[in-house]
């Protein structure tokens, strides 16, 4: 299903598969005010996307395995910290910054942008990331998490 070997994958017909969370993100929402309706507002959602995947998921998402999931999360500690802390906390504060005169990451409303960071951002107190460091981006989690059909998973908390 995905020449790389990794989930989440969708399949979108029949035999036919969509590899890559964003791009799935980027399927499902294809024509709605999720995405965003203008080109600038589009290419925005995009920045915050690949800011997603390169910026932030890379550390906030592996230092929440390394301490939470791995098997010998105490083995992991070292290496998260000389590895991971820094880039996340960068990531964080770049978030910080834009959301201090911003409601949500682009186009001035909700979007998928705010979905694909959201994920690993409320639970990034799993990595070891002290999130009331940072309060504009507590401030919009509460935010993520009062949309109409929000659902909280059960493990999760943006405490």
């Amino acid at each position: 299903m995905n020449a790389n070997g990794k989930a989440p994958v969708l399949e979108i017909e029949p035999g036919v598969f969509l590899p890559e969370s964003n791009a799935i993100l980027c399927y499902l929402a294809d024509g709605i005010a999720a995405v965003a309706g203008r080109s600038a507002d589009r290419a925005r959602v995009l920045q915050w996307l690949f800011f997603e995947q390169y910026s932030h998921e890379p550390y906030i998402a592996v230092a929440r395995f390394l301490r939470r999931f791995h098997p010998d999360p105490a083995s992991q500690r070292a290496h998260w910290r000389e590895s991971k802390s820094e880039g996340g906390y960068r990531a964080l504060a770049v978030m910080e910054e834009h959301l201090a005169g911003e409601t949500f990451f682009a186009a001035g409303h909700y979007t998928i942008a705010d979905i694909a960071l959201y994920a690993y951002t409320h639970v990034a107190g799993d990595g070891g990331f002290d999130l009331a460091r940072f309060p504009a981006v507590t401030a919009w989690l509460a935010r993520v998490e009062a949309q109409p059909r929000y659902v909280q998973h059960a493990a999760s908390s943006s405490q």
